[in-house]
């Protein structure tokens, strides 16, 4: 019988047990700190303590139960075994979702309409065609481009910038360092997908909020790791960013008495832009733990040197 141990440093993950056990019943699964832990062999991880993974002697397998790993990876002790990841169909519709409803919200001024309201004040924004709104989206994998195709079909002018090359039809794209500048000089609101790597930790930072056109909007659902909070912070009280909404932080759970509670024209959501179901973990999880077992290949397995 194949055991896996369920590990997070802050999160209950206990609740994925049943869901692993519906699509695979002939497996065995505990929780990280149990005396039964240790001779696991598969790892299924979100933002495992340092050293947790390395400590598992009978190791064969990690597996995210997000499409995220940057969390995984960070741990210098990770011992050298494939690592996998959950891709979701229904992942990227619901980013797609979440990022849809910000672009509205700041396309449509429902930001100073909410404002207005607090002080009694009747004003009716301009209505601008959406063609006239550009917006950025940083990253164009998987997720990535279906946010950028899904607005550009809502007629939404939309750019997108990645580390190599992409080609989507109607969307004009940008590649690589050479390419950041024009891109973010040409953006209205941005939206940050990027996976987290070497290259893209700390990327939202007074840099780039300087290079965008003058107040604009973030719309922040990559990883925290990515922002820069004391430079977001800046950039909205000077209002050279006029608006953000971030979904990531450095810290989660946000503590009580974070700056960003507070933080002038920004809405905090508790990284809840899409998250994959448990029946839909405990599947991928199930169907590779299977494949490790009778020597097949494995699904979504990440390239570590990459990050993703």
């Amino acid at each position: 019988m194949t055991k896996l141990v369920l590990i997070s440093r802050d999160f209950d993950l206990s609740h994925l047990a049943p869901a692993i056990l519906r699509a695979a019943p002939e497996l065995e699964v505990t929780l990280h700190g149990r005396e039964d832990a240790a001779d696991a062999e598969v790892a299924v991880c979100w933002n495992p303590p340092v050293g947790a993974i390395a400590a598992l002697p009978k190791l064969r397998l990690v597996h995210s139960i997000a499409a995220g790993v940057d969390n995984i990876l960070t741990d210098p002790s990770l011992p050298g075994v494939p690592v996998c990841r959950v891709v979701d169909p229904r992942h990227a519709r619901g980013m797609s979702e979440f990022v849809t409803w910000g672009v509205l919200h700041f396309h449509r001024q429902l930001d100073r309409v909410i404002s207005n309201q607090r002080d009694e004040n009747w004003f009716r924004p301009e209505q601008r065609d959406p063609s006239t709104c550009s917006v950025g989206v940083m990253g164009l994998g998987e997720i990535g481009s279906r946010v950028a195709t899904d607005l550009h079909r809502r007629g939404f002018a939309v750019r997108g910038w990645a580390r190599r090359a992409r080609d989507l039809a109607g969307i004009e794209t940008f590649e690589g360092s050479q390419g950041l500048e024009p891109f973010l000089q040409g953006t209205e609101i941005l939206v940050c997908l990027l996976p987290l790597t070497d290259e893209t930790r700390g990327i939202l930072n007074a840099r780039t909020f300087d290079a965008l056109r003058p107040g604009a909007k973030l719309i922040h659902v990559g990883r925290g790791e990515h922002l820069v909070p004391g430079d977001l912070l800046s950039a909205l009280n000077e209002e050279r960013i006029s608006g953000a909404i971030v979904d990531v932080f450095p810290n989660e759970p946000l503590p009580r008495g974070d700056s960003f509670w507070r933080a002038k024209n920004m809405i905090v959501t508790p990284h809840m832009a899409s998250v994959a179901s448990p029946d839909t973990i405990g599947l991928q999880v199930a169907e590779n733990v299977r494949r490790l077992v009778k020597g097949e290949a494995l699904h979504n397995v990440v390239d570590v040197a990459q990050g993703y």
